[in-house]
């Protein structure tokens, strides 16, 4: 099969032929239709954060079940699925207490003693998050992924595989936005559109949507934004705190900058609730003034939204046919593999929303 291989941080990828396993008692192969190209990956990419080399990235995919494992009872072959890199073994204490999102047991990766799943002329090549979707297939655990309605366009659901369960959860899980409430989101990306999205979904009263380039701003009240602040033109805590006259029940950072996971908690009303999604690069600390912690100011993070993907992804591919949740604006280029490394550089200016991987089949 194809796939792009990382060699070296800041290097381009290769679209090299790599060799796929067939699958354990307990995994799906799962042929890839569509991936979105997300800034995680790109953080890896660039070597902001550190991972075993060479790999194949990507992480934001859908496609269709070709064959399972013995084991295997969620899925069959021809199921359309969605993956998730927060993968759960299902018998640790974050899964028996309901939180799938943060368990990092072993079990859904092969052991150092089995074959690997990938290899590229013998030799092992990393697997990333669980998925490693920039291929034509994937080989993975059953509880890295989830069945869906074979209705739903499969470009729009690979969306739903890590922007729009993240923006999601992180409104309705990790911070409960509850209808009414006020909330701002520094960054209008492909989380950030999500984020905003879920809040109106939420009833949230006023939904602030902070960015400095004015297409992302644009695009940001189609997903809900009531408001719109121009962060070149306007210091975003100043601006957020007159818009409501003090301060937002909830703000969302949705960049993993320094500067704006500050800003997040600058901007809150008494007994308000900061919420970082962006990734802050490893060794970077926040300040943050600690007589806002007497008014009962919160912070805290989300990991790719609080999700319980196996039950909140179909709910939200019901969203979208419903027409209550927005994908197609999401998307604003479809590329080839062979096209990929252009992705990535349109993701270095960050004038798009979302980029998406098509595969021909």
């Amino acid at each position: 099969m194809k796939a792009a291989v990382l060699h070296q941080p800041r290097t381009p990828l290769v679209i090299e032929d790599l060799a796929i396993d067939n699958p354990g008692p307990r995994e799906v192969l799962v042929r890839t239709a569509a991936v979105g190209v997300c800034h995680s990956d790109l953080h890896f990419l660039d070597g902001a954060y550190p991972f075993p080399m060479p790999v194949v990235l990507g992480h934001e995919a859908a496609g269709v079940v070709e064959q399972v494992g013995a084991e295997v009872r969620t899925v069959k072959p021809g199921d359309h699925v969605i993956t998730c890199l927060s993968a759960y073994c299902g018998h640790c204490e974050h899964c028996l207490s309901g939180h799938l999102s943060l368990c990092v047991a072993p079990d859904t990766r092969r052991r150092e003693d089995e074959a690997p799943r990938l290899r590229a002329s013998g030799a092992a090549m990393n697997q990333f998050l669980n998925l490693s979707a920039f291929a034509e297939q994937m080989l993975i655990h059953e509880h890295a992924l989830v069945a869906i309605r074979r209705d739903m366009p499969l470009d729009r659901a690979a969306l739903i595989g890590c922007a729009v369960t993240t923006g999601f959860g992180a409104v309705a899980h990790t911070a409960g936005v509850r209808p009414g409430e006020t909330v701002a989101v520094i960054g209008c990306g492909g989380i950030g559109l999500a984020t905003i999205n879920a809040a109106a979904l939420a009833g949230a009263g006023r939904i602030i949507a902070i960015d400095r380039l004015p297409g992302k701003l644009e695009l940001a009240r189609r997903f809900g934004a009531t408001d719109v602040v121009d962060a070149s033109a306007a210091e975003p805590v100043d601006a957020v705190r007159t818009l409501t006259g003090g301060g937002v029940h909830h703000a969302f950072e949705a960049i993993g900058l320094k500067a704006t996971a500050e800003q997040v908690f600058a901007m809150l009303r008494r007994g308000g609730a900061a919420t970082v999604i962006g990734m802050l690069p490893p060794g970077v600390k926040i300040e943050l003034k600690g007589t806002d912690f007497l008014a009962e100011k919160r912070i805290q993070g989300s990991m790719m939204g609080s999700n319980r993907f196996p039950i909140d992804m179909p709910r939200l591919v019901d969203f979208y046919l419903s027409g209550r949740l927005e994908l197609d604006a999401l998307i604003a280029q479809r590329l080839p593999l062979e096209r990929i490394n252009e992705a990535f550089d349109e993701l270095r200016r960050g004038e798009l929303a979302r980029s998406v991987i098509l595969f021909e089949h």
